[in-house]
């Protein structure tokens, strides 16, 4: 993984001291509210219902064993004893005080993290696969390419006060775990005719008030260039962006209202005076990069004999046979695969883990995974370079610590927002709703049985919680200071990319579960054999569901 080099270090450290200046000033009665809003956002605090909440970036979701035990320090020294893992890999803190929060950015500083730009109208953490460089469908290993845009971007003074805040992700592989068409700036990795390795750059998409799906606006863009053109796309923005209506201020609006085109021809006019120019990336550059993303120190590993190993240990316990099943992955260094440890046990908001769970990560990483954990989109963790003659001893350690359920890809691997118990702009609670789906569908064999369905929860319009997106999504709204629930079916991430369709009135907390019960009845009763509850959904469209729920077709 990345390594700060000595700018890196003085960079955040001199950030971190300024910053605590600004506190203690705005403590002081020097610097207004309005002031030290700006000030307090591009360090990653927010003022939420009931407590700051701070936002820690963690760059395309890499982090080391070192800074997770530092994560586990800081959040029992200055929180409540857990962090929240976000769907843009990044992590949360929902209780520090503001007075400490300059402090809590110094003990980041010792291992090389931050809360730089993880909030504010400017450039967010870049994300991409949780499996990049181990993948079997990956093209190229898209991790060098997002430290190239987190290091242009982190404090570009051209871009540190755009029209609204601005996402990029990076996807390189075939299949998209990334959501990049739901950003702002959607990279996929391809390879021209002459085996050249390149970006199809797609722009405009986005989630939230008014869902999009981003457009593509070039279909090759060479490597070198990757720059000047992300140059260009942020130079237009931020010249023609919306900044009188904050509803109408992301990229996806002016493109909508330009067309791809047209946004297009203006981009390509602007990258004319950019192009071949000193952000242009040579060789060495792009190799410099490469070189911190290199292979760990593999065992030579029979994978036959590997693969024997753990299919017999599997027939002789059903639980790590199911764990098998949902929650470890090829990849394709023969004698490993990927490990995603569950955080989401039921009764637990989603993506939420104890401060005693990030030591038992760190420990699980430096004994299985050369020390290194990933986050993902979906609100989970990632150990990769597991060896498969050691998963049984690894599926042992994280049961014990409650990391080892087996529901990756199923119902109960909800995405969730805080919602109304924490956020200020939420309009209901969405950790309610996800703990009743999940104590109501607890039947293993009846959920694997479902298959793969995603089920994504949001507190409000401002779609953290991904609603759009999901099979089946759940957007909190409200209804005369009441909480109620709209339901949406349909959508996807992936590069099916589909937004979902509302399927009739709102509905009370109490009806929600009872009414995806409803919904999967219907799935069940019209699938066919080994269809999925998207394709089915694709397949008979959405009367027969909205009849199930509310007794009556449109």
């Amino acid at each position: 993984m990345y390594k700060y080099d000595q700018y890196d270090q003085k960079l955040v450290d001199e950030r971190v001291e300024q910053y605590r200046d600004q506190t203690q000033r705005y403590l002081a009665g020097q610097i207004s509210e309005d002031e030290f809003l700006p000030l307090r956002l591009q360090n990653g605090l927010y003022v939420q219902r009931l407590a700051p909440m701070l936002r820690i970036a963690v760059p395309y979701g890499l982090l080391s064993s070192a800074q997770v035990r530092k994560l586990a320090h800081i959040s029992r020294q200055y929180d409540k004893g857990y962090v929240h893992f976000t769907t843009r890999q990044n992590i949360q803190l929902n209780w520090p005080k503001l007075e400490e929060v300059p402090d809590i950015l110094a003990e980041l500083a010792s291992v090389e993290m931050h809360a730089i730009q993880t909030s504010g109208n400017c450039i967010r953490n870049t994300t991409t696969d949780q499996f990049a460089g181990v993948a079997c469908d990956e093209i190229e290993d898209p991790r060098p390419w997002c430290e190239i845009i987190r290091q242009w971007s982190t404090l570009h003074p051209e871009f540190a006060f755009l029209p609204r805040k601005f996402k990029i992700a990076v996807c390189g592989s075939e299949e998209d775990r990334a959501a990049f068409l739901l950003h702002d700036i959607g990279l996929q990795l391809v390879k021209n005719d002459q085996g050249e390795t390149g970006f199809q750059v797609y722009v405009g998409g986005g989630l939230g008030r008014t869902p999009v799906i981003a457009s593509s606006i070039r279909e090759f863009l060479p490597k070198e260039h990757l720059l000047t053109y992300l140059d260009a796309i942020l130079r237009v923005y931020n010249r023609y962006g919306n900044r009188d209506n904050k509803y109408k201020a992301r990229i996806k609006i002016l493109v909508r209202a330009w067309t791809p085109a047209v946004f297009a021809e203006r981009v390509e006019a602007e990258w004319a005076h950019l192009k071949d120019g000193p952000a242009t990336l040579n060789g060495s550059e792009i190799e410099r990069v490469k070189g911190f993303f290199t292979l760990p120190d593999y065992r030579t590993i029979d994978d036959a004999s590997a693969d024997a190993k753990v299919k017999a240990l599997a027939a002789d316990n059903r639980a790590f046979s199911r764990w098998l099943d949902r929650n470890v992955r090829a990849q394709k260094q023969p004698g490993y695969a990927s490990v995603s440890l569950s955080l989401k046990p039921a009764g637990v908001a989603p993506g939420d883990v104890t401060d005693r769970q990030l030591e038992t990560i760190a420990d699980l990483a430096d004994r299985y995974s050369f020390g290194e954990i990933r986050s993902t989109h979906s609100q989970n963790v990632v150990l990769a370079d597991v060896a498969k003659d050691e998963l049984f001893e690894l599926w042992q350690q994280a049961k014990a610590s409650g990391l080892a359920t087996p529901n990756i890809g199923t119902i109960n691997d909800m995405i969730c927002c805080p919602g109304g118990d924490y956020c200020s702009l939420a309009n209901a609670k969405s950790i309610p709703v996800a703990e009743a789906i999940q104590r109501k569908f607890d039947d293993l064999d009846y959920v694997y049985d479902l298959g793969n369905l995603e089920l994504n929860i949001s507190g409000c319009m401002n779609a953290c919680g991904h609603h759009h997106i999901g099979h089946i999504g759940i957007l909190g709204v409200d209804k005369k200071g009441e909480e109620w629930y709209q339901i949406q079916l349909g959508g996807s991430a992936n590069k099916d990319a589909a937004l979902g369709k509302v399927l009739g009135p709102s509905l009370s907390r109490d009806a929600v579960t009872d009414s995806v019960e409803k919904l999967l009845d219907v799935y069940v009763e019209n699938r066919i054999e080994g269809e999925a509850f998207l394709s089915t959904y694709q397949r008979i469209g959405i009367e027969k569901f909205k009849q199930r729920v509310y007794g009556t077709a449109s």
